[in-house]
């Protein structure tokens, strides 16, 4: 039995244990990882595993439970139990499935799929890790010594049907490669790392160039030092910018929404950023690492404008968080097997500007570049927002000397709409993506 039957059977036993409405999610992968560190290998692990979440609905109370056990008594026996939890579970009037409406018609192949993990196996993942950290420790005097390398694939398939008809599966898989070298200069060591990630193996950038950029980072940190406290103009790098992406997706998530414990509920229609700001949610992008064809409970998969010239114009809602606000579902339901289902971003960017990067530098007279964030000083309730941070300083329109142990301060409303200026160099290196960002005004608190 394929795992698009064996989701369809299993929502078919909880209906006969006496679910009103179910749905399930099974799924299975396999995949192999490697750790290297000054050439040897410090861990290797293969990995395999077949799970089946099911979602039932019993009268208005819900279930979720999850097995890693597939055979028919398991899963029978899954499906007592749920609904048992279920009638023992306070009713909620929002309770239940999507609307049959919304569910995918079509499920269109986004090329997610890369054969080659098929035949991936340990020597040539060990070579590539080590070619990269090799690389890192050829490329300079200065880098001595490395935390390592790691190079790993995996691929699996992930199905889904509910009791509404639908039943749905696509297969995925998922590259990575990363190396973190460490300088030394005058008995004063930095860190640093470089990565390279995608859907396909062809596609990652080659081990070398990632090693020699790890490096590159690592030595442009010797002497580090802190900057005055004050407010300045503060570019975040395409890496950095994307962590405030981050902020808002959780912010404009149905259940953070729904909760009340956004700084972006009620802003629906309003402007939440400056104009040059444009965001928008892509699940169907083909090979992205966010791509889908449907969501965690089969609805529809499309493309959405998020904010528009700085306007805010939808929220990221599963059917269960559009229900509490009163809103339609956007397809952005996100699931584990044993989860209830939220609502997370697919492939989520801030589309790409006008300005190139070193444009963007050349605009700022005295300001901070940052290059990496510490911590998790952000409170979504409020959008104040304080981390770590280290960089390098700008001065007279030029990259200067590095900066650590600062903190950069603002609210995350007030920061988007203080982009003044964004970058031409978005390059979709995880799901979510932006380019070089420039702040107007930030309080940077140094020496």
């Amino acid at each position: 039995m394929d795992l698009r039957d064996l989701a369809a059977d299993l929502v078919a036993r909880a209906c006969a244990a006496g679910a009103r409405a179910a749905d399930a999610l099974v799924g299975e992968s396999e995949g192999l990882s490697v750790a290297v560190r000054l050439g040897e290998v410090d861990r290797l692990k293969r990995a395999r595993q077949r799970r089946a979440g099911l979602r039932v609905i019993v009268g208005d109370s819900t279930a979720i439970v999850s097995t890693a056990d597939l055979s028919p008594p398991a899963l029978d026996a899954l499906a007592r139990e749920a609904c048992a939890l279920a009638r023992a579970t306070a009713p909620d009037p929002h309770a239940g499935l999507p609307d049959p409406a919304d569910l995918a018609r079509e499920q269109p192949d986004l090329d997610l799929y890369d054969a080659a993990v098929e035949e991936l196996e340990p020597p040539a993942a060990i070579a590539r890790a080590r070619e990269a950290e090799a690389a890192a420790l050829a490329f300079a005097p200065e880098v001595t010594n490395s935390e390592g390398a790691e190079f790993g694939g995996d691929g699996g398939q992930v199905a889904y049907a509910s009791s509404l008809g639908f039943a749905g599966a696509y297969s995925g898989t998922h590259w990575g490669l990363s190396v973190s070298p460490v300088a030394s200069r005058n008995g004063t060591m930095q860190r640093d790392s470089w990565y390279t990630a995608h859907r396909k193996l062809d596609a990652l950038d080659a081990p070398a160039s990632v090693g020699r950029e790890a490096a590159r980072r690592a030595v442009r940190r010797l002497g580090a030092r802190r900057v005055p406290t004050g407010e300045y103009p503060v570019v975040f790098d395409p890496e950095t910018a994307a962590s405030l992406l981050r902020h808002l997706a959780g912010a404009i998530a149905g259940p953070a929404l729904y909760r009340r414990v956004s700084f972006l509920l009620g802003k629906l229609g309003e402007a939440i950023a400056s104009p040059h700001v444009t965001i928008e949610d892509d699940p169907l992008r083909p090979a992205g690492s966010g791509s889908r064809p449907f969501d965690g409970e089969g609805v529809a998969s499309r493309r959405l404008a998020v904010v528009d010239a700085g306007v805010l114009r939808s929220y990221l809602l599963d059917a269960y968080s559009a229900r509490r606000l009163g809103l339609q579902p956007t397809g952005h339901a996100a699931r584990g097997f044993g989860d209830a289902p939220g609502a997370a971003p697919t492939n989520f960017f801030l589309a790409p500007g006008p300005h190139t990067p070193d444009a963007i530098i050349a605009s700022v007279d005295a300001g901070l570049y940052v290059t990496e964030l510490i911590g998790f000083g952000v409170n979504g309730v409020t959008g104040d927002y304080s981390r770590g941070a280290a960089g390098l300083w700008i001065e007279r329109g030029e990259l200067g000397y590095p900066v650590e142990e600062i903190t950069i301060a603002g609210n995350l409303l007030a920061m988007f709409r203080g982009i003044v200026m964004v970058g031409d160099d978005l390059v979709f290196r995880h799901a979510i993506a932006a380019p070089t960002l420039k702040v107007e005004r930030m309080t940077v608190a140094g020496a």
